[in-house]
């Protein structure tokens, strides 16, 4: 590669550590120094990301969040009793359950809470975690309170109340029909336009109300609330007789199996019984994170002593390629974002170590082909070349290790604790970064500036 091609990839990664290190900026920075002459007391102000694209308008918080044990807050661990389900049907219900436990506590306000399905020992469990809520009993009521699915029929609003009209005034006639008398909700698809729809299926006292409800509401809309909030009003037809009917409109898959699971979740017996509560205080968390922060500079440091100690010069370069790749890893975590645990923290300090691991395969290599006698530039490329094989089996591996505690696809029989996928997000990225480090910046950095001795 020639020096102007060089050039390009530098200023690259040098636009690249800027844009990381704004994002990375707290909210307010405040500076202030006083030497001599110079004077500086400003603050600086973080700016919003906020893109717009047309009618498009992409806003992102680019403060860190935190998980349970650094934010504090409540854990509950609920069992689900499926012995009344039919087996084939136990799926279905838990991940109705799940989202309609999910809908609740957005509700709540808990905007990085965690909601996962277990099986232990053939039970079913359901833990929650609502980072930063104090009121855990409050937190338990709403959890745990009957979802209630009703259905209701559109009315004629008077002309002078139009303006002061809400959405459960203008659907207020109520037929009686709730969840209790829906059996089933499920996706099935037009035969004649193949576009997904949802079929309903009532038992026999719900079949006489809905019928009544679709006569009465004949060319109108029958709204469908589930607790109190409106999830659809689809216009009946058809009279409807036999109980089995079928919401239309413009679905994709993916938006009907949500008003399927929604349904579900008013209408399927799975009760949910508490049997684990935890809360953690908010001080617990800040000793957590500064313990951790306190961690992180002492790695950061004692590693970048190592580097200069043993290799001099190169290891200033190793050393800068770290402090790059600790901006763009944060800036990462922000903009994914991701949740950060202490475990997590764990997993970014371990990551450390093995972003520099490929700096000491790559000044090895490179000392190796130095004492044979290549040219400098020669011996840098082959150093490069011949530690990529090392480096990418190695960070091969630990990448598949930590796709495995991630658990992306939720498998029942893998992991699938938040602590620990929290540890395994934060390592899997650090590794990802550190490979560009040590491969692209290190590279580009030692083509450019490196001195011609070791």
């Amino acid at each position: 590669m020639n020096r102007s091609q060089t050039l390009k990839i530098f200023w690259m990664i040098v636009a690249l550590t800027i844009v990381a290190a704004v994002i990375d900026m707290p909210k307010t920075l405040l500076v202030k120094l006083n030497l001599g002459p110079v004077k500086i007391d400003h603050t600086f102000y973080r700016p919003d990301f906020d893109l717009k694209m047309g009618n498009t308008e992409i806003k992102k918080d680019l403060n860190l969040k935190y998980g349970l044990d650094l934010a504090g807050g409540a854990q509950l661990v609920y069992e689900a009793d499926t012995s009344k389900l039919k087996s084939a049907d136990i799926p279905d219900a838990l991940n109705s359950l799940k989202d309609n436990i999910e809908r609740r506590v957005n509700l709540f306000g808990v905007s990085e809470s965690s909601v996962q399905l277990s099986e232990q020992n053939g039970k079913h469990r359901l833990l929650v975690e609502l980072p930063g809520v104090e009121n855990i009993n409050q937190a338990i009521d709403l959890i745990g309170k009957t979802a209630q699915l009703d259905f209701k029929g559109e009315v004629n609003i008077p002309a002078n109340a139009t303006a002061s009209a809400t959405i459960y005034d203008l659907f207020s006639k109520d037929y009686g029909l709730t969840g209790s008398n829906l059996v089933k909700a499920a996706v099935s698809f037009d035969p004649n336009t193949s576009q997904p729809v949802v079929s309903l299926e009532f038992n026999a006292d719900g079949a006489k109300k809905f019928e009544t409800a679709t006569k009465d509401m004949l060319n109108k809309r029958l709204a469908i609330f589930l607790d109190n909030e409106l999830i659809s009003y689809p216009t009946v037809n058809t009279v409807i007789p036999d109980g089995k009917a079928i919401i239309q409109g413009n679905f994709d898959i993916k938006a009907a199996k949500a008003l399927s699971a929604q349904l579900n979740a008013g209408a399927l017996p799975v009760r949910i019984k508490l049997i684990q509560q935890t809360q953690v205080g908010a001080t617990l968390g800040k000793d957590s994170i500064a313990k951790g922060v306190t961690a992180g500079i002492v790695g950061l440091l004692v590693v970048a002593f190592f580097m200069i100690a043993n290799y001099g010069k190169l290891g200033l370069i190793a050393d800068l390629c770290l402090i790059i790749y600790g901006l763009i890893t944060l800036a990462l975590y922000k903009l994914i974002p991701v949740t950060l645990t202490f475990p997590g923290i764990v997993g970014f300090l371990l990551s450390i170590g093995m972003a520099v691991d490929g700096n000491i395969l790559i000044f090895e290599r490179l000392k190796e082909e130095l004492r044979k006698g290549r040219p400098w530039q020669v011996a840098l490329e082959l150093g490069f070349s011949r530690a990529w094989t090392s480096i990418r089996d190695a960070n091969s591996c630990t990448i598949i290790t930590g796709l495995i505690l991630f658990n992306p696809f939720n498998w029942s029989f893998l992991n699938s604790s938040g602590m620990v996928r929290g540890f395994a997000i934060t390592l899997i990225l650090g590794i990802l970064v550190g490979l560009f480090t040590s491969i692209v910046v290190s590279r580009t950095l030692l083509r450019l500036f490196a001195v011609k001795k070791l």
